[in-house]
């Protein structure tokens, strides 16, 4: 084989296992590839070229590279989690220029498993936004350059969605996996509370809310990288979920916010695709409660708050410290959302989902918005545009239950993909998993940007 460029995580595996390939050549192909396209994209923080070829050489001399599951897979690194030997930056000037010493449980799993890390990818700062723009470059969405990848695991996402890498590391505390999957056209899952070890220095982050997890252009790889990052091979072996009681929303998660008509088109479709692969598929009516939307909100700013103190507010983003100005005020009234949180968790988000056993609803309620530097702007303008797109998906971070983005279509004004969410309640994980693996199978999707198309 001429190349492994667009190959997904599991045939680079499995090629280096039998020795049909050299980590080092599947890393060096993937590194020249960065090379040449990440100045258009602005996926990669730090590309770590020496590094990973020599990650790659002592990968090929592990007497135990036969069994690994991520052999030789090159993967992208969110700059929000240590990487031994790099700086973790989130996307800050603000942040100490300490080298880590030591690798985040989940990158360490990773490289257990074998893979290789080619680079830490950008993120806007404090990972607060979903639209990835920093003081290190404003990530940019391969599907049209124009648009955002999302928020805020977007480099992540560019960096998969333009075949850069096979397999990259995202976390989402208010959706900030599926986000820049569903604007790259991605499969992204958020796993519920206690799967995989928690965010960020190896402690629960944005009160408990956010989750590692994997970022792919096929369902079998992202269950492939929930499993290595879980500890579960169990979960990379998917079958079929049976028959399944399937609801089905289009309603907006805050009274009077509209949800684009391609959005929920295309949710209407997956609907009534579900329901030919034999599952039971009716609308789900219930009402999103009106104290969510808000709370949540409230959260959002807690955790602008939470995540500056102890930062040097001079090399902050203008955003970033309104943010976090209104967030300590809030925490001062005790009106951050924790009320909000406990609520929707303890029995008011089972409450709303009722007797089905998957959601199916939006992803993105509008278009990806520009790629712009934001951080310069004030908090208004990033709160509007921010609630605006991301809606739909914060519910499932204070219900701490799996949720997935999945590939539906392209959206015939910009060309940037349209996705679905699949929720399911704690423990399922594999169910969201193998029902993704129906719908792709049934209605494949194009794994990569146009302009950046490979055959794999």
């Amino acid at each position: 084989m001429d190349t492994w460029i667009g190959r997904d995580a599991a045939q680079i595996a499995e090629a280096v296992r039998t020795g049909a390939a050299e980590p080092r050549t599947v890393v060096q192909q993937h590194l020249d590839r960065i090379e040449r396209l990440n100045p258009q994209l602005a996926a990669f923080r730090r590309v770590r070229r020496d590094e990973a070829l020599a990650e790659a050489d002592a990968l090929a001399a592990r007497p135990d590279l036969a069994g690994l599951p991520l052999a030789g897979v090159p993967v992208a690194v969110k700059d929000n989690v240590e990487v031994a030997g790099e700086q973790l930056r989130n996307g800050s000037a603000a942040y100490p220029e300490t080298v880590n010493d030591t690798d985040h449980p989940v990158v360490a799993r990773l490289r257990a498993a074998g893979a290789v890390v080619v680079g830490v990818t950008n993120v806007p700062e404090l990972c607060l936004m979903p639209m990835s723009d920093s003081v290190y470059g404003i990530a940019r969405n391969p599907w049209n350059r124009d648009r955002t990848p999302g928020g805020s695991s977007g480099g992540s996402a560019a960096a998969v969605s333009a075949a850069l890498v096979p397999l990259a590391h995202g976390n989402d505390g208010l959706g900030s996996i599926r986000i820049p999957a569903a604007c790259c056209g991605l499969v992204g899952i958020k796993p519920g509370a206690g799967m995989v070890p928690p965010s960020i220095s190896g402690e629960p982050s944005w009160y408990g809310l956010s989750e590692n997890g994997p970022l792919a252009t096929t369902v079998h790889d992202a269950a492939l990288g929930l499993s290595v990052m879980a500890d579960d091979p169990g979960l990379a072996r998917l079958d079929d979920p049976g028959t399944l009681r399937i609801g089905l929303s289009v309603r907006s998660a805050l009274t009077g916010l509209p949800v684009d008509p391609r959005s929920v088109a295309v949710t209407v479709e997956a609907g009534e695709l579900l329901e030919g692969l034999g599952h039971r598929v009716g609308p789900h009516t219930a009402r999103y409660p009106a104290w969510l939307g808000p709370g949540t909100l409230r959260t959002w700013y807690s955790c602008a708050y939470k995540d500056a103190l102890g930062l040097d507010r001079a090399r902050l983003d203008r955003r970033t410290r309104r943010m976090a100005a209104t967030g300590r005020v809030l925490e001062t009234l005790h009106a951050g959302g924790g009320g909000v949180r406990g609520r929707w968790r303890d029995g008011a988000a089972d409450d709303f989902f009722g007797e089905i056993d998957v959601l199916v609803l939006p992803s993105l309620a509008t278009v990806p918005p520009p790629a712009r530097r934001y951080g310069d702007r004030g908090a208004i303008v990033n709160t509007y545009l921010s609630v605006m797109a991301a809606s739909l998906f914060g519910a499932w971070n204070l219900a701490g239950w799996p949720a997935m983005n999945v590939p539906a279509g392209v959206h015939d004004a910009l060309g940037t993909p349209l996705g679905v969410q699949l929720v399911a309640r704690p423990g399922g994980e594999r169910l969201l998993l193998e029902l993704a693996a129906q719908l792709e199978t049934a209605r494949p999707w194009q794994r990569y940007a146009p302009e950046y198309r490979v055959e794999g």
